[in-house]
């Protein structure tokens, strides 16, 4: 299974945001430091908005933060949410399934299985324990550290 460049995305960017919980960040400073492209990085800002992760503020002082609670910020769901309902094959899309077993496929079955099974593995994980008390994680999402790389 691959993971989607916007899921890693998001990962980063909660996690940034996580280990500088005391102020609001910047979309510029999250882009520096994670090494992503501001346009993407405003693509997943937006979506993760929208699905309360995160709240935003305009204007000259503006940023972002969490807008939840770390331990509430579940690992599968942020996958689900940003992964959506892209097809892991071909077979598993509607429109653009060509395949000519689908029909009679076991692999198609085992195959969403392992897709249940990969994002239940994810539920147990929580956006504060990937940073709660991961001082290496900590140092390198910190602006200076950015700066210095």
């Amino acid at each position: 299974m691959r993971i989607t460049k916007r899921t890693n995305i998001a990962v980063r960017l909660l996690m940034f945001c996580a280990a500088n919980s005391d102020r609001l960040v910047t979309k510029s400073e999250i882009a520096e430091c994670c090494n992503i492209s501001e346009n993407h990085l405003a693509q997943v800002i937006n979506q993760l908005s929208q699905l309360g992760y995160l709240h935003t503020q305009r204007g000259r002082n503006g940023g972002m933060s969490l807008g939840r609670d770390p331990q509430e910020i579940l690992m599968g769901d942020i996958f689900r949410h940003v992964e959506g309902n892209l097809p892991m094959v071909e077979c598993f899309a509607d429109a653009d399934n060509s395949c000519p077993l689908t029909d009679a496929c076991r692999l198609r079955v085992a195959l969403s299985d392992a897709a249940q099974a990969f994002y239940s593995s994810l539920d147990d994980i929580t956006l504060d324990s990937l940073v709660c008390d991961n001082h290496d994680l900590m140092r390198l999402l910190q602006p200076v550290a950015c700066a210095a790389r």
